[in-house]
């Protein structure tokens, strides 16, 4: 039999066990936030009709999308979250209570180049609150604390959520008469960062069409800075030429005010109107969020208001906010940067247990009694010398082995070792379970290090 070289797809990612646990334990934080919010799970399938995934048609979508025949059926990997959930609101409307708020961790496939901490299968983690109608301000502040308490479930405190709302920027545009170019201008502004204001500057007039009083205008407009006090009192000078551009001002008081009150500290919140999210499918507030220590990452979470979810499927106004974290780029990046904690519990079981005896029964009952005080445990059946079963604890990582020999179950113990500091003590299996509970707790740390 010929032997075929294993390999893993390019744009594929893979972890070995210990990275793995640091992955889930991300995952894990994001469940338990968005949860505590009032967030329902959702999963939707993996493959659906292309005709639903390509309902906007056309783009760069149409091009990254893997697409494929099974008989007479036209069907498609989904590209993201957000397409599935308005097929899921549109199809099953009359059963959902709204505001509809759910949360969903899946992969996701595009057929883009792979590159450097580019993949195409990765992970996004999305919540969404969907109104029915109309939908409050206060779910648009609610997102920011959202985010802000996902990051510091992590362990990170410099870091930035960003936003901005396309209202007052649409608003600006029209009364700068540029209404039709503000698409095209917001890609571009969009670009700052990366590119610098004089070369937006220079694409502005070359490529937009601009005049150099209108590019400089829009320049001055979003170099706007300071606090967000002082940030909304210079939007205030514009205030009264638009009516689009005072209902977004109103609806960055209402976010900016209510941020107090749901906890989250002005340094980890900016309005920032740079911010545009390049897509036409925003339509109120925007957010991206920067690790600032590390801008080069660029945003690691974003997302904002739309005005209709659903409306390539339901003759219903559905509007929402959202926001989304490509969570196996985020952990790439993280674990590149060095900012994953090398401290976190990477093994798969809390105690292995490790029989010293012919007869299995005593160490299987210890394992039962141990896993029903809520740890996890391993049971090694592997009939081999002490050494052998030490080193295999110690390359897995346990931080407590915990041993039976013919003594211990005499007395009714067992041997619990700590595999960091070596130290050994015997306990009832009840104590036991007790003493390594209350080891783990104590020594619990973040995923990922302070930046």
């Amino acid at each position: 039999m010929e032997i075929i070289k294993p390999r893993t797809l390019s744009g594929f990612m893979e972890l070995l066990p210990d990275k793995q646990l640091r992955f889930e334990k991300m995952a894990q934080i994001l469940r338990q936030t968005y949860s505590a919010y009032g967030f329902a799970p959702l999963d939707t399938p993996i493959i659906e009709d292309a005709r639903i995934l390509l309902a906007k048609g056309g783009g760069e979508t149409e091009k990254q999308i893997y697409r494929f025949q099974k008989g007479d059926s036209d069907l498609a990997l989904r590209f993201d979250l957000t397409v599935p959930l308005a097929k899921y609101v549109a199809l099953h409307y009359n059963e959902l209570a709204f505001p509809f708020r759910r949360f969903q961790i899946g992969k996701v496939y595009r057929g883009e180049r792979a590159q450097r901490g580019r993949f195409r299968e990765f992970y996004q983690a999305d919540i969404d609150i969907i109104g029915d109608g109309k939908l409050d301000i206060l779910n648009e502040a609610e997102i920011p604390a959202i985010i802000y308490k996902v990051f510091r479930g992590f362990g990170l405190r410099r870091f930035q959520i960003r936003v901005n709302n396309r209202k007052v920027l649409n608003g600006f545009y029209a009364m700068e008469g540029l209404s039709a170019q503000s698409g095209e201008i917001m890609r571009t502004v969009d670009k700052l960062d990366k590119i610098g204001p004089e070369k937006v500057g220079r694409i502005l007039i070359d490529d937009c069409g601009l005049t150099q009083a209108q590019a400089d205008s829009i320049l001055a407009f979003i170099a706007i800075r300071g606090t967000n006090a002082q940030v909304l009192a210079a939007l205030e000078g514009y205030a009264g030429r638009s009516e689009l551009f005072d209902q977004g001002l109103a609806e960055l008081k209402a976010v900016t005010a209510n941020l107090a009150a749901f906890g989250v500290p002005e340094e980890n919140f900016a309005l920032d109107l740079t911010i545009a999210r390049g897509l036409d499918y925003y339509t109120g507030t925007v957010y991206e969020t920067m690790l600032l220590d590390h801008p080069e990452i660029g945003s690691v979470c974003s997302g904002g208001r739309y005005d209709n979810l659903a409306g390539y499927y339901i003759d219903k106004p559905l509007p929402g906010v959202g926001i989304s974290i490509g969570l196996t780029r985020l952990f790439y990046v993280l674990d590149e940067q060095g900012l994953l904690n090398p401290d976190l519990p990477s093994a798969p079981a809390d105690a292995l247990v490790l029989p010293m005896t012919q007869d299995p029964g005593p160490a299987i009952a210890l394992a039962e009694t141990l896993r029903g005080a809520g740890l996890r445990v391993q049971l090694y059946g592997e009939q081999k010398k002490f050494k052998q079963k030490m080193a295999y604890a110690d390359k897995l990582g346990v931080p407590f082995a915990v041993l039976l020999g013919e003594d211990e179950i005499a007395d009714g113990v067992c041997s619990v070792k700590d595999m960091g500091s070596g130290q050994q003590i015997k306990l009832t299996p009840q104590a036991a379970a007790e003493h390594i509970r209350a080891a783990l707790t104590a020594g619990e740390c973040p995923v990922i290090l302070e930046a």
